[in-house]
């Protein structure tokens, strides 16, 4: 049986269309459940958050995993990262009132954030001296209220940025859904991995 780690929210339904292309016909979760079986029991798909996926593919409690490359990023854990799927894009960005070189002069720049691991490597390869302030929701709103100077964070048309008078400052890197994989499932379970990497590879490249 392959296990297959699946985001909730905004990534779910494209994911599961794509996975069905690829012959994993997976059913959308019904009344909050995690777990799904496809009929023949040969696939299983557990539903979390997006952040979480790298982290279950990982330690092998999923073979196969879907996620935004952001939280890749951001976990650092220990996969192979196998295609980008080509959908979920986005961009990982510095957002904030005034340009960064206003704030070289600083001590420190204030940034508010849900990637401390992004913004840290960021900032240093700048050479700009940081305090993090780690949010987990509405990161706009630490630099409207002036929490923090700057914010790190992902955006997709840019208008909520707009709303708040805020501008992108600095782009760090595009973000689309990527395939990821277990380490040890990839030589243990190597040919129903590959079968399943190939057939997306081929929707994708269409």
């Amino acid at each position: 049986m392959i296990t297959v780690a699946l985001p909730k929210g905004r990534l779910l339904h494209t994911a599961i269309h794509k996975l069905s292309r690829a012959g994993v016909h997976i059913e959308e979760p019904f009344n909050r459940a995690l777990i799904s079986v496809t009929e023949n029991q040969e696939r299983r798909a557990i539903f979390i958050k997006d952040q979480d996926v790298p982290l279950y593919v990982e330690y092998g409690i999923a073979d196969i995993g879907i996620c935004g490359k952001d939280n890749i990023w951001e976990k650092d854990c220990d996969v192979y990262e196998l295609l980008d799927l080509h959908f979920g894009a986005c961009k990982m960005v510095v957002a904030g009132k005034q340009p960064l070189e206003d704030y070289r002069k600083s001590q420190f720049l204030k940034v508010t954030t849900k990637y401390p691991n992004i913004a840290t490597d960021f900032f240093n390869q700048k050479g700009l001296p940081i305090e993090l302030i780690k949010l987990s929701g509405s990161v706009e709103l630490g630099a409207v209220l002036n929490l923090g100077d700057v914010i790190v964070d992902i955006v997709k048309t840019g208008k909520t940025l707009k709303e708040n008078n805020l501008q992108i400052l600095e782009s760090i890197a595009p973000i689309s859904a990527r395939l990821i994989v277990n380490r040890a499932s990839f030589v243990m379970k190597h040919s129903d991995i590959e079968l399943i990497y190939r057939r997306l590879k081929n929707d994708s490249d269409d």
